[in-house]
């Protein structure tokens, strides 16, 4: 048996234990179910055909069982969800089931997440399926087992195929460690390298490049490479991961890694001037997105970023990610998933519901979401697609190699003071991306903002404080309007 079918074997058997258990308990609950709740909104989810999904995901799994009944509460909007999860938690009225969720929109609710260790071992959960290295990022240093692996981003090396081809560039690496071809010479496929070629793949209006002594920083008109959509945390793991807070001494300090990683966008923002800066990224040359303008010759993003790329005329493929000055490849990845909330009344029954979400029901929920599955029995589908979908790709199997090279902990790891610790953080990028990035001093500007983040994590977490009247009825009658709203849509 090959490990593709041994490990698809695994979770079919792992789901028919779990729920052949739920089938005795329930037929002594039958009169009784326990309700568990299921909120959604802080990620995705709160589209109406999302709803119409995510409902009929609820339908399939109250009809499987009798021991538990499954509620969803919908926000209206990403927006407004924090806000009313907030107003849930404080009155005491807490959701079992928090997700699709990435770490970002978890982290704004510290200490609220339950460990999973315990129910794991319970379950027997065979996390073997998953590459070691992503169930890793979920593991929390102070809170444990904070999520499973549901949907998975890895982040990767797009570029256009049609720019190199134009350069007489060979194109980036498809595995990690594979040697890059540099002027008839075999060079490692690092940050250096990378930096060369993307000279030569920046362009001013007379065609020269930006290795040239004639080439115009003022009047760009193609770039070699941008951190698209970038994160400045997530950028600094390009380099190597770290916890924010060293959990030896308690303290914020800054590994020498994210200062190099730094020094090294500066440099490219303004001395060597391959990366777009805060001025040109808002341009119309770099419309509808920069990659997707054609305009950008390599784009450092998660995989998530095909949703965004069909604009682009030109053909492009999928490369790995840089070594960084280690010698080591880091790929920062996103990771939505569900969590249960530490509140919760029922965590076994909330665990169950879990492997619901995680189980028979992912291959909806993941369609529905557009999301690329951790799972491996459920990859080939999507890829299937994605490659219909972009004939000119032709390194789709990127996707699930760049897991193993996941820095730990994740690029949204939580801290204290994690929102203003956050915010400290966009405003370091704002600075080196802006006009006036140019003249500031790196290492001095990196141990500023080490400081701006140690007095976040000295002044803590703001608590979850309590709800207005009004605030405890809206969040009391959330639960019931989502279950309503479907009805009443479908209401002539």
């Amino acid at each position: 048996m090959n490990t593709f079918v041994r490990k698809a074997a695994v979770i079919a058997a792992t789901a028919a234990m779990s729920f052949g258990t739920l089938a005795s308990a329930g037929a002594a609950q039958a009169q009784s179910p326990i309700v568990v709740t299921w909120f959604v909104g802080l990620g995705t989810g709160t589209d109406t055909a999302q709803k119409d999904a995510q409902n009929a995901v609820v339908d399939a799994f109250n009809k499987s069982q009798s021991a538990i009944q499954l509620k969803i509460n919908i926000a209206a909007s990403n927006q407004a969800a924090p806000d009313l999860l907030s107003t849930l938690i404080a009155s005491g009225n807490a959701p079992d089931i928090v997700g699709p969720v990435g770490f970002q929109g978890a982290n704004s609710f510290p200490g609220q997440w339950l460990d999973l260790t315990s129910e794991v071992a319970k379950n027997k959960v065979d996390l073997s399926i998953y590459d070691p290295n992503l169930v890793k990022v979920y593991q929390d240093p102070t809170q444990g087992l904070i999520g499973l692996p549901f949907a998975v981003y890895p982040g990767m090396m797009f570029y256009n195929k049609d720019l190199f081809d134009a350069a007489g560039l060979a194109y980036p690496p498809s595995k990690v460690g594979d040697m890059y071809t540099l002027n008839g010479k075999q060079v490692p496929w690092n940050y250096d390298t990378v930096t060369q070629i993307a000279q030569l793949l920046t362009l001013d209006k007379n065609g020269n490049d930006a290795t040239m002594s004639s080439f115009d920083p003022k009047n760009i008109v193609q770039y070699g490479f941008i951190h698209q959509y970038g994160t400045i945390r997530s950028e600094f793991q390009t380099f190597g991961g770290a916890p924010v807070v060293d959990p030896t001494t308690g303290k914020v300090k800054f590994p020498q890694a994210w200062v190099d990683e730094a020094q090294w966008t500066w440099n490219g923002l303004w001395k060597y001037h391959f990366i777009p800066n805060q001025t040109a990224t808002a341009s119309a040359l770099l419309q509808p997105n920069e990659f997707a303008s054609g305009k950008v010759a390599m784009a450092r993003v998660m995989s998530w970023f095909t949703c965004c790329v069909t604009a682009l005329k030109a053909k492009w493929d999928l490369g790995v990610q840089p070594a960084a000055p280690d010698g080591k490849t880091y790929a920062p990845n996103d990771a939505d998933t569900f969590r249960i909330t530490k509140g919760t009344k029922n965590p076994d029954a909330a665990f169950t519901v879990l492997q619901y979400l995680l189980g028979p029901g992912a291959q909806q929920l993941l369609t529905t979401y557009g999301a690329f599955p951790a799972r491996p029995d459920l990859q080939a589908p999507v890829l299937a697609t994605d490659a219909k979908t972009f004939p000119s790709v032709t390194h789709w199997d990127i996707i699930n190699a760049q897991l193993a090279y996941a820095p730990s902990p994740h690029h949204e790891s939580s801290y204290p003071g994690y929102n203003q610790g956050q915010a400290d953080f966009t405003n370091f990028r704002t600075l080196l991306y802006g006009d006036t990035g140019a003249s500031i001093d790196v290492k001095a500007e990196m141990a500023k903002l080490q400081t701006k983040i140690q007095a976040d994590v000295d002044a803590g977490d703001k608590p979850i404080t309590a709800p207005t009247a009004a605030a405890t009825m809206a969040a009391t009658m959330a639960p019931a309007a989502a279950t309503m709203a479907p009805t009443m849509a479908a209401t002539p």
